[in-house]
């Protein structure tokens, strides 16, 4: 897993409420076990079917941030939609909710999921949708900053804050204690 202490990058809006993982990928690409190859079809039938769509405009190439309204990520707890999105690019998703397993799936796949109140994400999404707009997100310090100056703090979960600050998924973790787990089996063979 890459590392995570601070991006700064234009947001792409998406202001859809409920985004389940069928939107974010639909199951018929669901036919592989990479988590690379899957971006080119982040969001493939609203980029079809919608020439506004916000994945479809230039302005918004190579953003970072994705910006949504309430319960990004409810549906099937497909882990190809987590993929999908960060094979595309996408690093950080601010929103007003998640679902939990998609949530979860995030964390192990070095998404990050910020929840920040209504009031912010609309105002994000408003100001997003009119002109390029940049957000820097601080995950030390737990603070996302936009354009106008502005701070606002967020929770995040102390261990998983401390994987994605070392780069670390769930088997780098346990193996960052290799030491500790040889000498505790060592432990235990002389103790018998």
């Amino acid at each position: 897993m890459e590392k995570f202490k601070t991006i700064e990058s234009k947001v792409i809006p998406l202001n859809i409420k409920n985004v389940d993982t069928d939107m974010i990928i639909p199951a018929s690409f669901l036919t592989t076990i990479n988590r690379t190859g899957l971006g080119i079809h982040v969001f493939d039938r609203l980029r079809k079917s919608d020439a506004n769509f916000s994945f479809n405009n230039p302005l918004y190439s190579g953003a970072k941030i994705l910006v949504s309204d309430e319960n990004f990520g409810c549906g099937s707890s497909r882990e190809h939609a987590v993929w999908a999105l960060t094979d595309f690019g996408i690093r950080v998703v601010i929103a007003k909710s998640f679902a939990d397993i998609f949530f979860n799936n995030s964390a192990k796949n070095g998404l990050l999921l910020i929840k920040l109140q209504d009031e912010i994400v609309d105002k994000i999404l408003v100001n997003a949708s009119i002109a390029e707009h940049k957000v820097k997100v601080d995950l030390e310090n737990q603070i996302v900053t936009l354009q106008d100056g502005k701070e606002y703090h967020f929770d995040y979960d102390p261990f998983r804050k401390h994987c994605f600050l070392n780069g670390l998924d769930d088997i780098d973790y346990i193996l960052s204690h290799k030491n500790e787990i040889d000498n505790f089996r060592k432990a235990q063979v002389s103790f018998y």
